[in-house]
């Protein structure tokens, strides 16, 4: 931090998963680098990953009714309660983050409410008096460049000497005991919008071809996805540990991966976030231009002019699910044997 800094607390706003949590990332260490103390405030599902992010102090949780695919109704008191905090907190300024498709008016207001004097964000809408920063920026740009740009327009540039790309905090748990020695691949099967993935007999099949080819596998997923990675995992003699690793113990776990293969869901952008290449499968619903794994080398699968591009859908609107249907598992077999000769390369010096 600069010693003519003179900003003391800053609020950041993002209010959505954990994915889009993870992709702000960098713009979070932009504010840390130029205030004393950041406070997150976050979603449910976001605010389980900001322990792992560097420059984030501490978090406030709040499921806003405005934000997410099944949002509830008011709750009165929960908003008192999160307005008592945010005074509190004595916020110098707040910068309010948002998806594309999202408008940060409503948090805004809230902000406006408690006396947070500084509020920035980008808003399409026109914004009054709400925002004393109004920033616009091309929309078909990654994320977490989006995200950058907004802070630095609200005075929090980024270092010189950071990277920009996506990190977590050192060190992550020791799971030796969870992995294999030998190198592996993490195979991420679950997801929270049908609409993104594959149904669990192709990624099944997926594994019974890699471990037939000579990979190890590792299939991962949270207690309520036990099921799904149980028959992902199948017979084969892929290591099942749905159910078996916290969110820490899952960032290691994919750390310690040579290729991570998902759909667009936040494991991918975790994986992303410990430098682990991604195959990705993934669906158009949202532009992959924005939505992509950041920062780590990829291979996207999936028909990205599908007629179901753009549609933000969480159920497929197509029938049959073109995007990924036309996606075989002997195509993953090629990108993960793609990724993995590419980090050859790498390590070898050759690239």
């Amino acid at each position: 931090m600069s010693a003519a800094t003179t900003r003391n607390r800053v609020l950041a706003v993002r209010l959505d998963g954990l994915g889009d949590v993870l992709l702000t990332g960098p713009a979070l260490r932009a504010l840390a680098a130029g205030s004393r103390h950041v406070t997150l405030l976050a979603g449910p599902d976001g605010a389980s990953v900001a322990p792992l992010l560097p420059g984030v102090n501490d978090v406030l949780v709040y499921k806003a009714p405005w934000v997410g695919p099944n949002p509830q109704p008011l709750d009165d008191g929960c908003l008192r309660f999160l307005m008592r905090e945010l005074i509190l907190g004595d916020f110098d300024e707040a910068v309010v983050f948002t998806s594309f498709h999202q408008s940060p008016l409503p948090a805004a207001l809230l902000l406006r409410m408690t006396a947070v004097p500084r509020i920035s964000a980008i808003s399409v809408d026109y914004p009054g008096s709400l925002l004393d920063v109004r920033h616009l920026v091309d929309e078909d740009i990654p994320e977490p460049e989006r995200a950058l740009s907004l802070a630095r327009a609200a005075g929090f540039p980024l270092p010189p000497e950071d990277d920009g790309r996506l990190a977590l905090r050192d060190p992550l748990p020791d799971v030796s005991a969870l992995v294999p020695s030998e190198r592996y691949v993490a195979v991420h099967p679950g997801c929270t919008a049908p609409a993104r993935t594959w149904p669990v007999e192709r990624w099944a099949r997926a594994v019974r071809e890699l471990t037939a080819d000579g990979h190890r596998v590792v299939v991962t997923g949270s207690k309520k996805e036990r099921e799904l990675t149980a028959r992902t995992a199948g017979e084969t003699g892929a290591l099942d540990l749905g159910g078996r690793t916290r969110l820490p113990e899952l960032a290691a776990v994919l750390a310690g991966a040579a290729v991570t293969v998902a759909p667009n869901t936040g494991p991918a952008h975790l994986s992303a976030a410990v430098g682990t290449p991604v195959v990705s499968l993934f669906a158009p619903v949202v532009p992959a231009v924005r939505w992509a794994p950041y920062g780590v080398e990829t291979v996207l699968l999936g028909d990205q002019e599908a007629p179901c591009a753009g549609t933000r859908a969480r159920e497929c609107p197509v029938p049959g699910h073109p995007c990924l249907s036309g996606v075989t598992a002997r195509d993953v077999v090629s990108a993960v044997e793609k990724l993995l000769a590419s980090a050859g390369h790498r390590e070898g010096g050759v690239a």
